[in-house]
């Protein structure tokens, strides 16, 4: 965080975002617990956010601090052992925590460019054990078991990459201005302005799942053309989400999406990224596929194209998909006008799909493990994956059609915008 306020009221605006985060993230009330994770530079900011729990009555809300300069001295100066290895009980804490109904509150501000210099097998690797290590936290998340969010701050190293041209101190602020503006923190009643919106992605989910589409069309200026199977009775959702313990929390700061399960095997064409992707501290760019029967049979970028590779060797299910998420193009992310070169903000700037593990919240409950009808997720369609890894494909000129069982189309959005 920068030592100068950007704005008069900048202390103001970071008391009620992590006041947001608390009473609309997690929906902590009096005797939750939460556990919140930021990385060293965020300090100040989980202060805060530590207290705004206790004031909402938390019984207990701990931090816990990360610093990805020590993930860099493990890929520059670790053996290839040292790179592979995690001990089993580092996730156990996390385990026991979503047992006892912790919610989990994280912060984001992390160097995109920090391991650019590091070998791509070696993060690969590592990325491969913390995901089997951490699979059931991954999972008990997915599944929302308990409530969570994430959410970012500006840091200088993240300023700098998204504005190389200014000074630090004026990409700060311009990084916070941003951050305050699609977060709706800078509106006059963060919490009411938020309130009004998830009713507004609400009403867009209830609609969609009256419609019960089979499939999504996808066409582009940029090449896409990709018909997107939906899973057997999959389920829309988008803004707040009710965990499984009751609490309504919003996974993500900001949310413009609303997103189902697409079938595993039901993918076909060709797609085209709209946006560069920073995954595994590396900057992907230029991404195209072509999916046959719903695998990715054709990869290739214009940059990272290792990294791409390496991400959907994972395991069986990383070179399908897990998510499709419908966001206009016009959304307040998208308004600034600034590539954030971080998925939380850049996927709520466009359409977009994931590669890898889907959520099982995006099908009917009722239809999986009915006494009746012992239907598996994997029965439905969903994919399963160690990875989650969303990019993004909307733009201005993007046209989605939804096509029923008849092939019926109905338009959905038309130059990227919502038109139903």
């Amino acid at each position: 965080m920068s030592s100068n306020s950007p704005v008069p009221d900048f202390e103001a605006k970071l008391a009620r975002y992590a006041d947001l985060l608390v009473r609309v993230g997690v929906g902590l009330t009096a005797g939750g617990k939460v556990r919140i994770t930021a990385p060293v530079e965020a300090a100040p900011f989980a202060r805060l956010v530590q207290r705004a729990a206790y004031r909402a009555g938390a019984l207990d809300a701990r931090v816990a601090y990360a610093d990805a300069h020590t993930d860099l001295a493990l890929y520059e100066e670790g053996s290839d052992e040292a790179v592979a290895f995690l001990p089993p009980w580092q996730a156990q804490e996390r385990e026991a925590m979503v047992a006892d109904g912790y919610a989990f509150i994280g912060i984001l501000g992390e160097d995109p460019s920090l391991l650019a210099g590091v070998n791509g097998d070696r993060v690969a690797r590592r990325s491969k054990a913390m995901a089997q290590v951490f699979q059931k936290v991954s999972e008990a998340s997915g599944n929302f078991e308990v409530s969570w969010t994430v959410a970012a701050i500006a840091t200088p190293a993240w300023a700098h990459a998204i504005f190389p041209d200014l000074q630090e101190a004026d990409a700060v602020a311009r990084l916070w201005d941003d951050i305050f503006t699609v977060t709706r923190v800078d509106t006059p009643d963060p919490v009411g302005a938020w309130q009004a919106h998830l009713e507004g992605l609400q009403t867009r989910t209830d609609r969609l799942n009256q419609q019960r589409f089979a499939a999504l069309h996808f066409q582009g200026e940029l090449g896409t053309d990709l018909t997107v199977g939906l899973a057997d009775g999959h389920f829309w959702q988008g803004g707040a989400e009710r965990a499984k313990n009751g609490v309504l929390g919003v996974p993500n700061f900001p949310t413009d999406e609303v997103f189902t399960a697409p079938h595993r095997d039901r993918v076909d064409g060709v797609v085209v990224a709209s946006k560069p992707l920073s995954v595994r501290g590396q900057l992907v760019e230029g991404i195209r596929m072509r999916f046959e029967a719903g695998r990715a049979v054709e990869v290739t970028a214009t940059r990272g194209e290792e990294t791409l590779r390496q991400l959907i060797a994972t395991d069986e299910g990383a070179a399908r998909l897990g998510e499709v998420a419908l966001v206009p193009a016009s959304a307040p992310v998208a308004r600034t006008g600034t590539l954030f070169l971080n998925t939380l903000f850049d996927e709520n700037a466009a359409s977009h799909i994931a590669l890898g593990r889907a959520y099982p919240t995006t099908v009917r409950p009722d239809l999986i493990g009915a006494a009746e009808s012992p239907t598996s997720f994997a029965d439905l369609g969903g994919n399963h994956s160690l990875i989650h890894v969303d990019w993004m494909i909307g733009s201005p000129g993007m046209n989605v059609d939804g096509v029923r069982e008849d092939g019926s189309r109905e338009a959905l959005m038309r130059d990227g915008e919502w038109v139903i």
